[in-house]
């Protein structure tokens, strides 16, 4: 083996597989995450999940928060790049602004869009005064709070998306979209036909990084509703962080992570899998 593996390959042991098997032995513990005195309990952590009346909730916000964002910024962001690869004036200015927030900490984010939506002196709430109408407390409202939180995590993220796309548009042919004219294609038609086809590896990059970003969301929602009311909002990336160091309950904490390492990598190596095969087809 090459030495020039070794350092890499220590690194990945202690801040990567060590964690992730002491994580997997904590989760059959009673540990409280601080407390030198644990016993083993077994699959009970396991067995609790099921019975547990929020995690049904918190899964599903789970999913909302990965397929939606994905779904909004690979449309968003393929529509931005299909934008910004013509030619005009302030081409770059304008990149520059759609991908701004990509840079910005998410749990600053967060608290920006918590400042436009809270009840109380939230500016939207102060425009909707302003107009003579009631208060609208869109933070506390189950239906909307979780729809709110990935609207701006595909807010924050399109530009990741677009970037992507970008690059994608810029290595096809010119050629054949001229060939396509000549054979009388409209603009929909050389879409279909030559730009969507040789943009599949571009779409397989983009949906499985957003997928995966977003299935593990944690700062949105932390600044924006901290996974309330209740668990109303939670994904499981709150509950397990609110588990260990809100009820100190590691035990449990740990076997919420691996039922979430568990989702991202079936779905992720699912819709990998998938792509890359359609990326084969075209």
């Amino acid at each position: 083996m090459n030495l020039l593996y070794v350092p890499a390959l220590m690194l990945f042991g202690i801040f990567i597989l060590y964690p992730f098997i002491k994580g997997i032995q904590i989760s059959f513990t009673n540990w409280d995450g601080y407390s030198q005195d644990f016993k083993w309990i077994g699959i009970d952590n396991y067995q609790r999940m099921l019975t547990d009346p929020d995690i049904g909730r918190v899964i599903r916000n789970t999913f909302i928060y990965g397929v939606g964002s994905t779904i909004l910024q690979n449309v968003v962001g393929l529509a931005y790049a299909l934008f910004l690869n013509m030619s005009f004036r302030l081409k770059g200015i304008t990149r520059t602004i759609i991908y701004l927030p990509v840079i910005i900490s998410p749990l600053i984010m967060g608290y920006i869009w918590y400042f436009f939506f809270q009840y109380n002196g939230g500016a939207i709430n102060d425009v909707i005064q302003f107009f003579g109408s009631q208060p609208v407390n869109l933070l506390g409202d189950q239906k909307l709070n979780v729809w709110m939180i990935t609207f701006v995590n595909t807010y924050q993220y399109v530009g990741i998306a677009m970037v992507i796309y970008l690059a994608g548009l810029q290595v096809i042919p010119k050629d054949y979209y001229e060939a396509s004219k000549i054979d009388g294609a409209g603009a929909v038609a050389r879409f279909l036909h030559v730009t969507w086809p040789l943009l599949a590896p571009s779409v397989t990059i983009s949906i499985v990084l957003n997928l995966i970003g977003g299935l593990k969301l944690f700062d949105v929602v932390t600044a924006m509703t901290n996974s309330g009311p209740g668990y109303a909002s939670a994904s499981l990336s709150t509950l397990m962080y609110q588990l260990y160091f809100g009820r100190q309950d590691a035990g449990y904490a740990a076997s919420i992570g691996n039922l979430m390492f568990l989702i991202i990598s079936i779905i992720s190596i699912t819709a990998l899998f998938f792509l890359r095969r359609r990326e084969v087809t075209v």
